[in-house]
């Protein structure tokens, strides 16, 4: 969710010489695609009624340089002894699978999906047939790319949408999920509302969510600093505290089912791939300024890469003294006479 730009820079040169040469990018570096390229912004703070847009903006903007550095899966995940970071992310997506119980002939909601990572992981693990729901156009049509090389084109749909008015039929999925998405949301009773809405009684919802922990202090400037700085650099309306989410999730109707922080001990630390020396940041930094100048990158890709590599300071703070969680799990479920009562309910009227 705030990878650092270029942990694989020679890959990054690579694919972007790749990109213009097939798509024949113009001199100002959009390319004629569907979804076009990344889109410059002057916004900096938006209200709750222009989040969408704003969040929409930002993955325009980050998309490329996200799956650049950091892969198809835009999350953290614990790091595992003696295992690589790819397998790590496999681990902590196949266990929302395990935990929806999810199976060939289920349809399960991805709520943020993304261009699609963890939508192939779970498909792949569970055999169920994953719908994905995100605001980013350009993101759907990367997510459906993927999704055709990977050969589960059949089995992962992907749709572009507002997850908190999503256009899906009531009780239409068997589960759902949402991996570090709904920090976006101006209001987290809404996108749960309408969760809870699509979900069908008795099934499963889990999400993994950013939130300040109980270690937080808002009187240390140190610590607010950190927080705003990662509510800056992710394009956040605000980070929540963590125990307000299952009083949400109740507010809406949900049961709470678990509630773990998975960056607790004895996980091992989720931002170790964030750290990167100043000799590694000027590195990369001169590598992207020269490919901007020589119009290989498009434009904006040098403040991106200093809002990246600023935000990735703020996040490592976050872990590091444990005022921050981008994984707090709650495992919710949808009452199995919820419709029930709500049809009842509407009858008395």
């Amino acid at each position: 969710v705030s990878p650092l730009l270029c942990l694989c820079l020679p890959a990054l040169l690579l694919e972007l010489l790749r990109e213009r040469r097939k798509d024949g990018a113009g001199d100002d570096g959009v390319d004629g695609g569907a979804g076009g390229r990344p889109k410059e912004t002057a916004t900096t703070q938006a209200s709750a009624d222009k989040v969408p847009a704003f969040v929409d903006t930002f993955y325009n903007l980050v998309t490329d340089i996200y799956e650049w550095g950091w892969g198809q899966s835009f999350h953290f995940s614990p790091s595992l002894p003696g295992r690589s970071h790819r397998d790590a992310t496999r681990v902590h997506e196949e266990r929302v699978a395990d935990l929806l119980a999810a199976r060939p002939g289920h349809r399960v909601l991805d709520v943020g999906c993304g261009v699609g990572g963890p939508m192939r992981a779970i498909a792949a693990h569970s055999g169920a047939h994953v719908v994905g729901i995100t605001i980013n156009e350009y993101q759907v049509n990367r997510a459906r790319a993927h999704n055709r090389k990977a050969r589960l084109d059949a089995q992962c749909e992907v749709v572009c949408g507002n997850f908190m008015a999503m256009p899906f039929d009531d009780a239409s999925f068997d589960g759902a999920y949402s991996i570090e998405a709904t920090c976006h949301a101006p209001r987290l009773q809404d996108v749960y509302a309408e969760v809870y809405r699509v979900l069908k009684p008795g099934r499963l919802y889990v999400s993994y969510e950013w939130v300040t922990t109980p270690l937080f202090r808002a009187d240390d400037p140190a610590h607010v600093e950190a927080i705003h700085g990662i509510e800056r650099g992710d394009a956040l309306p605000g980070l929540r505290r963590q125990d307000e989410i299952a009083s949400i999730a109740q507010e809406v109707g949900f049961e709470v089912v678990q509630e773990l922080d998975l960056a607790l001990p004895p996980s091992l630390p989720w931002w170790t791939r964030l750290k990167m020396g100043r000799l590694a940041y000027w590195r990369n930094s001169l590598v992207v300024r020269v490919l901007t100048l020589l119009r290989i990158a498009p434009k904006g890709v040098v403040e991106v890469h200093e809002m990246l590599y600023e935000t990735a300071q703020h996040l490592t703070l976050g872990g590091e003294t444990g005022i921050f969680s981008p994984m707090h799990m709650v495992v919710l479920r949808k009452p199995a006479d919820a419709d029930a009562d709500a049809e009842a309910e509407e009858s008395s009227k």
